[in-house]
């Protein structure tokens, strides 16, 4: 029975039934009990062994993948997610790498702007007053579960409008042949301010991981400033380190 692995629900306690299942689970999870990749069983079978209605299991359910403990993958069910490892030594998109570990990436649009270069970016993508630039943010999201808060500013000359970028950024920079050949990257942990953590359902001063990228051209130009805020829960950043010969 599912509920001896992870424990009955507490008659005495008054919490709403959600909110005690997603507390069963939760703990569950973080004690190891459920291991990432593990299956859950379907929402009618929980709903039957803990005499609930489907609703309330459905409520907690989505809880817990809003929190990204829990992934849904279409036609297969409920899973425990899997921590993402991202390769700190590959220039990827958040788009390839979502697709590459069988996940289903998709975006929020927050904005698409078009604009002048400010002084910091004109100093970071060596840009002359004035010079054009696009800019866009976005919530980014695996299996339906929020993964990153993502700001980026791209030098006009890039793309034809800011419209062009659909799913992916870099697919829409290869179009026009400005995808990034190599890049600059800083990683560093930081406490989460209300407004992101708003808007990544988090909240205020939860840990999270600044990634900021300066995408480079072969030809040396600058083409990208991007800040990716990764919840720290479901990320872990891995690089291959060789020994000087």
């Amino acid at each position: 029975m599912f509920s001896e692995r992870i424990g009955a629900l507490d008659q005495g306690d008054h919490a709403p039934l959600y909110k005690q299942l997603q507390k069963a689970l939760r703990d569950a999870i973080n004690a190891k009990v459920l291991a990432p990749d593990d299956a859950l069983p379907a929402e009618r079978d929980l709903a039957a062994e803990y005499k609930i209605s489907r609703i309330t299991v459905r409520k907690a359910l989505d809880g817990l993948v809003g929190e990204g403990l829990l992934t849904r993958r279409q036609g297969a069910g409920t899973f425990v997610a899997a921590r993402v490892e991202k390769n700190f030594s590959k220039l990827s998109s958040f788009t390839e790498d979502m697709i590459s570990r069988g996940r289903t990436p998709h975006s929020a649009w927050l904005t698409k702007s078009r604009g002048a270069v400010t002084p910091e970016e004109s100093m970071t993508l060596g840009l002359s007053p004035g010079t054009p630039v696009y800019r866009f943010s976005r919530i980014r999201y695996a299996d339906g579960a929020v993964m990153a808060l993502e700001f980026s500013t791209i030098p006009g000359f890039c793309l034809a409008s800011p419209d062009d970028v659909d799913h992916s950024l870099y697919a829409a920079l290869e179009k026009t042949g400005h995808r990034p050949a190599r890049a600059l990257q800083r990683l560093r942990a930081v406490l989460l301010g209300a407004e992101h953590a708003e808007l990544m359902g988090l909240r205020p001063t939860d840990p999270a991981l600044l990634i900021e990228r300066r995408g480079i051209l072969a030809d040396g130009r600058a083409v990208e400033v991007t800040q990716s805020y990764y919840r720290g829960d479901a990320y872990d950043f891995v690089a291959e380190l060789n020994a000087l010969s």
